[in-house]
């Protein structure tokens, strides 16, 4: 029987006895979880960290469990960004933090979550820790693909891989450990196409519901070029303005504890230094503000995608379940509308439109040029 910490790793048996295994001793000191987006890679490493400092393995109850849950245990230390990248300085706070000795648990574990936002040198910052580190020191990174880690860090790691859960587990999960009607979890596992975090937002979230309703409902609408370019400009705006509500919340936390590090008053002289801060401050939130816009973004072309293959598959009577059997009229619709040809089209429009955002295109330019192609 498995501890009770690992119960939220869905369809990941292998993972959950690999991690056990090293708990009751077949340690490593450095780790790489990877697997595709929502397959759980970051709470796969929260579970192990746990698990490791627990004196039971993980039951979840004790002090020490409750404080790793909550991401208060001194410990344990989580590396993440908002931002496009994590830079040096962050790898270097990183390092220091692990040559300590461990304050009230087990070990000193550092988890890095997005291992692949690291920069070359912020990864070489790391190198000699993780090659070398501490007595008691684990390194637990995080990327959704082995080969997104530079070669010499990823050589040093111990990897784990995580795959994408099935639709009825999540459904599963939702239902039983979240309460959720056995129709919506269902319908938002599905939807989320293995992606736990999503389905649980889905699941719990109308107003989620209704926005991946009205993303669904674009490729129907599209009848000429004006509608192409009005539903660029939508998403482009919308995504623009989810990502500002967030930020706007976190960027006035931030800015009035910089004030507050550096004594600052709203009147009177900046101390000599402040104004450098309050620079590299300002950057690493338009930074934050561009990946989450973009981010958003790439959660509707994502949808987008799933249509057009539901589409497909009813074009070629795959016989496959529908990702989207809650608009299966608008995919009917399509499918007869258009040929497999078109629809294989659209999914490469798509597809291009992700990768040009990824290279840094202007997104509404992007979209714009993807929701011609939807046209034929």
């Amino acid at each position: 029987m498995t501890a009770p910490v690992w119960d939220e790793l869905v369809g990941q048996d292998d993972v959950v006895s690999t991690l056990s295994a090293a708990v009751a001793g077949q340690m490593t000191h450095a780790w790489l979880f990877t697997g595709p987006p929502g397959s759980g890679r970051s709470n796969a490493a929260v579970a192990f960290a746990t698990a490791l400092q627990c004196e039971q393995g993980g039951c979840t109850t004790c002090r020490s469990c409750v404080t790793a849950a909550a991401g208060s245990h001194p410990d344990i230390a989580v590396i993440n960004t908002d931002g496009l990248s994590i830079g040096v300085d962050a790898a270097r706070d990183a390092v220091r933090r692990s040559a300590l000795h461990p304050s009230v648990g087990r070990f000193q574990i550092l988890i890095v979550e997005d291992a692949d936002r690291l920069t070359d040198q912020a990864a070489n910052a790391l190198l000699k820790s993780i090659e070398e580190p501490a007595p008691g020191t684990v390194w637990l990174l995080c990327a959704p693909a082995v080969e997104d880690v530079i070669m010499t860090i990823r050589s040093r790691c111990r990897p784990v891989l995580l795959r994408t859960p099935s639709a009825p587990a999540i459904a599963r999960l939702l239902s039983e450990r979240d309460g959720i009607d056995a129709e919506v979890a269902h319908r938002a596992a599905a939807a989320s196409q293995g992606h736990i975090g999503r389905a649980r937002g889905l699941a719990r979230d109308p107003e989620a519901r209704r926005r991946r309703a009205e993303i669904l409902a674009l490729p129907v609408g599209l009848r000429g070029l004006g509608d192409c370019l009005r539903a660029a400009q939508r998403i482009d705006q919308e995504a623009t303005a989810r990502a500002t509500e967030r930020c706007d919340v976190l960027d006035e936390k931030e800015l009035a504890g910089l004030k507050e590090a550096w004594g600052v008053e709203d009147r009177g002289r900046r101390p000599a230094g402040y104004a450098g801060a309050l620079s590299a401050l300002t950057k690493e939130q338009e930074r934050r503000r561009k990946r989450m816009a973009r981010d958003a973004i790439d959660g509707v072309l994502l949808d987008l995608l799933s249509f057009q293959r539901d589409v497909l598959a009813a074009q070629l009577g795959a016989g496959v379940d529908p990702i989207n059997a809650d608009v299966a009229d608008d995919i009917a619709t399509m499918a007869g509308r258009t040929t497999a040809e078109h629809t294989i089209g659209a999914i490469d429009a798509i597809v291009a439109c992700r990768e040009a955002l990824q290279a840094n295109a202007a997104p509404q330019l992007a979209l714009e040029h993807m929701m011609s192609r939807f046209l034929g």
